[in-house]
């Protein structure tokens, strides 16, 4: 039974980072995988990866759009190329070329955005996507992967390029708590329990997953059992680990990263409403762009701290 004395934070490490020492094992293990950047090489954390593999390596400069086509037009030659860049280029820039040349005809292409959600810190709104998830999940075919921390971030991108089809992978810039396994086995579309609870359902996404692990434990001294679900991947989504965990704790509280419009809450309201209506809270951006501040002082602001996650627990639990 996984409980929250189980999770330990073992440091704390960039999601980015993780997706760099992902894609250099991903690279040794397959021949045919190629690491694609739109002038962000070090930002993506891909020194390691051009360093052993530079004839895998293509520089595609400041155009995005042409990336995405470069790396579509590589998979009929059987490569298995990862685009790079932040994420706001990686779907809102290139969106287009994406549904055209990717998604419509299932192009392997594996679509890997940094720089996601408010966390992105002091280069302010214009960066900060937060309707990416919503954007992707949309697309037939998509597979939409949401790590939580460095180790998962990293496992992620090995396992991606064994998910013949089009994945989109977000992750992040700051340094954030690093608390899963190390070596994990990553399996897409599988919720993670991290611990189980039995009065309120906890189910995030991304950073905020962490957060989520905090406020179960601020509400385990209040005598609040919460089940904690790591839900990395959005689509396809775990519908099955959501009905049963509902089902025991008769209410849900979600946390994410991103606009509440489109995003992982209204994914796990989708499933509720058809299979098992029960009181849904969320935390997540209430329709409005972010701005320039440190990562920690924006989660605050816009209402996706450790707090705001209990808040929405105690309106919950007043609904069952």
């Amino acid at each position: 039974m996984a409980q929250l004395s189980d999770i330990t934070l073992l440091n704390e490490k960039e999601t980015r980072a993780g997706f760099g020492e992902g894609i250099l094992e991903a690279g040794r293990n397959n021949p045919n995988v190629v690491a694609l950047t739109a002038d962000l090489a070090g930002s993506l954390k891909l020194n390691a990866f051009i360093k052993e593999f530079p004839e895998r390596f293509v520089q595609c400069g400041i155009a995005e759009a042409n990336m995405m086509g470069v790396a579509a037009g590589m998979t009929i030659g059987g490569k298995i190329p990862y685009t790079t860049t932040f994420a706001n280029f990686s779907t809102s820039r290139v969106y287009d070329q994406i549904r055209q040349s990717i998604a419509y005809s299932g192009k392997n292409v594996k679509i890997c955005a940094s720089h996601a959600g408010l966390t992105l810190g002091e280069d302010g709104a214009t960066h900060q996507v937060l309707e990416d998830i919503g954007m992707m999940k949309m697309l037939p075919g998509m597979t939409v992967i949401v790590p939580c921390d460095f180790n998962q971030t990293k496992a992620a991108t090995i396992a991606i390029a064994e998910h013949e089809g089009p994945v989109y992978l977000r992750f992040g810039r700051p340094k954030w708590a690093n608390f899963t396994a190390e070596g994990q086995k990553f399996e897409i579309g599988k919720a993670q329990v991290l611990a189980e609870g039995s009065d309120v359902t906890l189910i995030a996404c991304g950073h905020p997953v962490w957060m989520a692990v905090e406020a179960a434990r601020v509400l385990a001294e209040r005598g609040i059992s919460a089940e904690v679900i790591n839900m990395h991947t959005i689509k396809p989504l775990d519908e099955a680990a959501i009905i049963k965990s509902v089902s025991k704790t008769g209410c849900v509280v979600t946390a994410e990263e991103h606009q509440q419009n489109g995003g992982l809450g209204e994914s796990v309201s989708g499933v509720l409403s058809r299979h098992l209506p029960k009181p849904i809270e969320m935390v997540a951006v209430q329709d409005s762009f972010g701005e320039s501040g440190t990562p920690l002082q924006l989660l605050a602001k816009y209402g996706l701290s450790k707090e705001n996650i209990i808040a929405k627990v105690e309106a919950v639990l007043a609904r069952k």
